[in-house]
């Protein structure tokens, strides 16, 4: 991988292409009634993902990027819960039947903040109003701090099959600098109580570029991570918006790696996963080579969507509770990011979308090649242009971002195929934006591209 490069395009602040057109251009224009539009305009045979999000955590840790608040009462969870069910079921009205179900994940937060009575409601709710499969992928994100052996057992019962557990770094200087001790006889001791109940699906997800981390700390994390066997990561640079975030003003700026740092880490990182065994999944995923993700990355038919790489093929994500966001053919949908708000809208018996997008033909064009770019640093634009009605020629014209990208080796066109190149790849984001139309460069609105 080249330092060059990393010095050269890696402050620029670029989305990370869970969806295009991005959220920031998200409106008000698109609302309750055009979301009951499109829901009610499902065809026949869809099938669909569920999100939901619940935006509790016990403490806040300070690099946190999601909508997310601090609790201390349970009430306010319990009456949460009974807001996501009765979400669930006005969306299930609005579309008139029981759609299939492939994949369910919940998100936060911090999901196992629920009472575990309450999290087994919620997914028999689910049940209820959609036709969860027997093989859906039921993920939960969990805090290895505050999960209970009773949360565990809910799980299993409730047909949980993949956990995501927040480590993020094992080094105890760089947890105290983000406001998160966690031990790793904590995580160890997690892992080991997941696996005996039955869920084998395990994620670790890490963070590089946090304030006194180190390339030795990167691998001394990957390292005990490693003993603990999971069989897939994601590795995330950490995203500094104090302007956006504002308890990551507790983290002390003097602190944070340069760019260069951070490319570092993400190197060593990659490096030490591959070397035992993992695949390199796109920009941040790692898996074993039998994981339905690396199948997946191998066929060509990884996709990408708000939870980051996935092996959902479906074109339908519907997104419950607080903030959480949803995707269907016609476009996207946002729902009210204050609690409040969105409990007013469900109680008065109204969708709680707040803003979305609907989609152009263009947009369609231009979201099909980032994806492809995105899940296999690759994309064949002649057949993409095919597909779409369009012609390669016209969208090369229109990618002035391209031309530096391919003066500087990063990207090779040969014909209407375009590939990033090897050492190249972790700038997936920079040629990515080549091809996003709506991209403002001087709006600072993104993490930054290395």
């Amino acid at each position: 991988m080249r330092t060059d490069l990393a010095a050269s395009y890696g402050e620029e602040r670029l989305p990370r292409y869970t969806s295009y057109p991005t959220a920031p251009h998200f409106s008000p224009a698109v609302g309750p009634d055009t979301y009951a539009e499109w829901l009610a305009g499902l065809p026949a045979g869809a099938s669909a993902s569920l999100y939901l999000h619940v935006p509790f955590c016990r403490e806040m840790c300070w690099y946190c990027g999601c909508h997310t608040q601090i609790v201390r009462r349970d009430g306010l969870i319990a009456a949460y819960q009974r807001t996501l069910r009765s979400e669930i079921a006005q969306v299930s009205e609005t579309i008139g039947r029981r759609i299939k179900v492939e994949h369910i994940h919940f998100g936060g937060g911090t999901p196992t903040i629920m009472a575990p009575e309450a999290f087994a409601e919620l997914m028999a709710a689910m049940r209820h109003s959609f036709f969860v499969l027997p093989s859906a992928e039921i993920a939960v994100e969990i805090d290895p701090r505050t999960l209970t052996s009773e949360m565990v057992e809910a799980m299993r019962l409730s047909g949980v099959n993949r956990a995501s557990l927040g480590v993020q770094s094992f080094d105890p200087v760089v947890q105290r600098a983000i406001n998160r001790v966690q031990s790793y006889e904590q995580t160890a001791s997690v892992v080991d109580r997941l696996h005996r109940a039955g869920i084998n699906g395990i994620n670790f997800d890490l963070i590089y570029g946090l304030p006194h981390q180190t390339v030795a700390s990167c691998l001394d994390t990957v390292r005990r991570s490693l003993e603990l066997g999971p069989d897939r990561f994601s590795v995330f640079g950490y995203a500094h918006v104090p302007d956006f975030k504002k308890h990551q003003r507790m983290i002390n700026e003097t602190a944070l790696p340069d760019g260069l740092a951070r490319h570092d880490q993400a190197c060593a990182i990659a490096n030490a996963l591959k070397e035992a065994g993992y695949v390199q999944i796109g920009l941040d995923h790692f898996a074993r080579p039998d994981d339905a993700m690396a199948v997946a990355f191998e066929e060509r038919t990884l996709r990408r969507n708000f939870q980051g790489y996935t092996t959902d093929k479906g074109e339908v994500l519907l997104g419950f509770g607080a903030s959480a966001i949803g995707h269907l053919p016609q476009g996207y949908v946002q729902n009210q990011v204050q609690i409040g708000a969105y409990a007013q809208s469900v109680a008065a018996g109204r969708l709680a979308t707040a803003k979305g997008y609907g989609l152009t033909d263009d947009d369609r064009l231009r979201a099909d090649i980032i994806e492809r770019i995105m899940c296999e640093f690759s994309a064949d634009l002649g057949d993409i242009c095919a597909r779409h009605g369009a012609e390669p020629e016209a969208m090369l014209q229109s990618a002035a971002r391209l031309k530096p990208l391919i003066s500087d080796g990063i990207v090779r066109l040969d014909g209407d195929r375009l590939a990033v190149a090897s050492d190249s790849r972790f700038l997936v984001r920079s040629v990515a934006a080549a091809f996003d139309a709506h991209l403002d460069p001087a709006k600072q609105l993104h993490s930054r591209a290395v």
